[in-house]
């Protein structure tokens, strides 16, 4: 069955600087060779801007044009959240852009009130599975790893993917809830968070790839900007899926749909 590689890449992202975070990027994904997938936490060109008039990227954004040219390059997929501008409104849109330059993308749908980002963004009303090499993917951002309705498993993926800009004094609930996310839906998590200081927080990262038991396959030094890898199988999830099969006995809740 299929496996797949991939690469969570723990930035220190500079304020603002979608050149600088790029030139950064490229450096750690040196350091984890060979990954089919690389992923970047959320609004990992600029930070989290809340504010975003004269920080957001214009639509076409600089920072999806070098995902789509790396991948291309590289043969991989490259999967992160970018602050956008677009006919008029602002998106904190999820790309995911596989190495023949198709671009999948999920725009986050809890927008997190207590900092704001609902007074300037425009939040998404439906859910994202991409296919790659074989494992259908669900992409989710940040807060959403809060709401678990919304990541229910009805069937149609076999992983879930959370960028985040995740602040330190929170730390504790985004690793218990990574691993509930993981056993409850019976499939792989990643969750990939960033570290540093912005404007109003610090980040301690705290970046996992988390099997369907709520094992840690992988994951990345806290306060440490990092790569780290891991391998998923999906030969193993089906075994696991098919021997112990709990989300049958899942209770039924209406989420969004494409």
């Amino acid at each position: 069955m299929n496996r797949m590689k991939l690469a969570m890449l723990q930035t220190d992202i500079v304020w603002a600087a979608p050149e600088k975070n790029i030139a950064n990027a490229e450096r750690l994904m040196k350091t984890a060779p060979g990954a089919d997938l690389y992923i970047l936490p959320e609004m990992f060109s600029t930070g989290f801007c809340t504010s975003p008039e004269g920080t957001a990227e214009e639509d076409p954004a600089v920072s999806l044009g070098w995902m789509r040219e790396k991948s291309s390059e590289m043969g991989c997929a490259i999967a992160g959240s970018i602050a956008i501008h677009e006919n008029g409104s602002y998106r904190n849109r999820f790309y995911f852009v596989k190495p023949d330059g198709s671009t999948e993308y999920y725009d986050k749908k809890h927008l997190f009130t207590y900092s704001g980002e609902n007074l300037r963004y425009t939040a998404g009303d439906r859910r994202t599975v991409v296919e790659f090499m074989g494992t259908r993917i669900l992409l989710q951002v940040c807060y959403d790893l809060r709401f678990p309705v919304w990541s229910r498993n009805a069937g149609d993926y076999d992983m879930i993917i959370y960028v985040a800009s995740w602040p330190e004094p929170r730390i504790e609930a985004w690793k218990t809830l990574l691993k509930a996310r993981a056993i409850e839906n019976q499939c792989y998590v990643c969750g990939v968070n960033r570290v540093g200081t912005d404007p109003s927080c610090r980040y301690c990262g705290g970046s996992a790839v988390i099997d369907p038991y709520g094992n840690v396959l992988a994951s990345c030094d806290d306060w440490k900007e990092s790569a780290a890898a891991a391998e998923t199988d999906m030969g193993l999830l089906q075994e696991f899926r098919t021997s112990f099969p709990v989300l049958d006995d899942a209770d039924a809740f209406h989420i969004g749909r494409n």
